[in-house]
């Protein structure tokens, strides 16, 4: 897609100093859109665009409030919701966040006659899983589209990139001890995609005319679990030995782990596990977009030398 001027369409990003959220609001920059960073801590937004660029606004918001969020989208040509939960607390559940939040939102960007809207949610989202985490992320897509019917849903595949929580985490298990604990017998499929493409994705979405799609956005090459974890480590160049744990020990692990205040690994990361994590066929992604995914290989190695 060709870039042209956005000037003036002020774009709201929810989540916009979340992992994904950051590169989103980068990358509307780079194409022009004036970008309002809405969070928790708009001090963090302001520590992360820093203050040179006049067209970037961080403000605080609470996304369980009507008036906050109406003040957050006043004016907003695009609302992006990159808002996610991986652990629930208090009042911050799956439920309230993922479905109650994300629907607050669209409701309030309808109201506020925004143009567009961009709802993340995920590869595999399914509101008939066993899984709550994959149930509400399936819940709120329908819970979107109820509020703005013309919402554009972007379905990303497992993220990668630096300070990401995925494979940092497992280079750093690789480094640290000789045998690797796989999820069952490494089986599971996934296609993981770059965080930066993703946040150019939104861009693109939001720069098109195509409303109420579903985009998923996986990335080059699919793997084996096995296969990714010995791709990493050749990249790391070490020799593990990767040993299956079947899912009832990872399930059993993980309920026990439940205790800690921020528990490395939850019973809702191993159901993700338990599911191939791929771009569907049928599905519009990057390439629909005008992008080339960056594959795993090409990104590593900045990885590794920032670990």
């Amino acid at each position: 897609m060709n870039s042209r001027s956005q000037t003036g369409k002020l774009v709201v990003v929810f989540g916009g100093t979340g992992f994904l959220g950051r590169r989103a609001v980068r990358h509307l920059r780079r194409h022009e859109f004036p970008v309002r960073v809405a969070s928790r801590h708009p001090d963090r937004g302001r520590e992360l665009f820093g203050s040179d660029d006049s067209q970037i606004e961080s403000i605080e918001v609470n996304i369980h409030s009507e008036p906050s969020i109406a003040r957050a989208v006043a004016g907003a040509y695009g609302v992006v919701n990159a808002v996610s939960l991986y652990v629930e607390r208090g009042r911050e559940t799956f439920h309230s966040v993922h479905v109650e939040a994300a629907h607050r939102i669209a409701a309030q960007a309808q109201q506020a006659e925004v143009e567009r809207l961009v709802h993340i949610s995920g590869i595999g989202s399914d509101a008939s899983s066993s899984s709550l985490y994959i149930r509400k992320r399936g819940e709120s897509e329908s819970a979107v589209r109820a509020a703005f019917a013309g919402a554009t849903v972007v379905r990303p595949a497992v993220m990668f990139g630096p300070d990401d929580t995925f494979i940092t985490t497992i280079i750093t298990l690789l480094r640290r001890f000789p045998v690797y604990p796989m999820f069952g017998q490494g089986l599971t499929r996934l296609q993981p995609a770059y965080v930066e493409d993703v946040g150019e994705a939104i861009a693109q979405v939001l720069q098109g005319s195509e409303t109420g799609a579903t985009f998923e956005c996986g990335g080059p090459r699919v793997y084996s679990y096995k296969e990714f974890v010995r791709a990493l480590a050749r990249e790391a160049g070490v020799k593990p030995v990767l040993l299956p744990v079947p899912f009832a020990a990872w399930h059993a692990l993980s309920r026990i782990l439940a205790i800690l205040p921020s528990p490395p690994i939850t019973r809702h990361q191993v159901a993700l596990m338990q599911v191939d994590n791929m771009q569907s066929p049928e599905m519009p992604g990057f390439e629909r977009l005008g992008i080339s995914p960056h594959a795993v290989e090409e990104v590593i190695q900045t990885m590794l030398r920032g670990h």
